[in-house]
């Protein structure tokens, strides 16, 4: 399982923390060093059944600065991979992607039903 940090986020090391609780392995990856592809974007989008604005960080600085919130629907799928791609700030964080699923930001509960089953 592979997890997608941005280490100084306070989410992500409470998420960092829940899994190593429940003794979930992972591997974990620094969404800046190792910003996502717009291939493993693509991919992973599929893999999760999510509509595509739920992996951009909405909360982010970055989102904000760049006025995605009304910029967004106007943009074709493709535009919105290659957006995320090109900032691991704009991704939504962490992420959680396996095999047959990825979950995007940390809801605990989600995180219980999906990776304690």
């Amino acid at each position: 399982m592979l997890f997608v940090e941005y280490p100084k986020c306070s989410t992500c090391q409470k998420a960092k923390k829940w899994l190593d609780q429940h003794q979930v392995p992972y591997t974990d990856r620094h969404i800046v060093e190792e910003n996502p592809t717009a291939a493993e974007l693509k991919e992973w989008h599929e893999r999760s059944g999510l509509e595509l604005k739920r992996f951009f960080n909405t909360s982010g600085r970055l989102y904000k600065e760049m006025g995605l919130k009304d910029r967004l629907p106007q943009m074709t799928d493709q535009e919105k991979i290659e957006l995320l791609a090109s900032d691991g700030m704009l991704v939504k964080r962490p992420l959680i992607v396996e095999e047959h699923f990825v979950l995007a930001g940390f809801k605990e509960k989600e995180w219980e039903e999906v990776l304690l089953k």
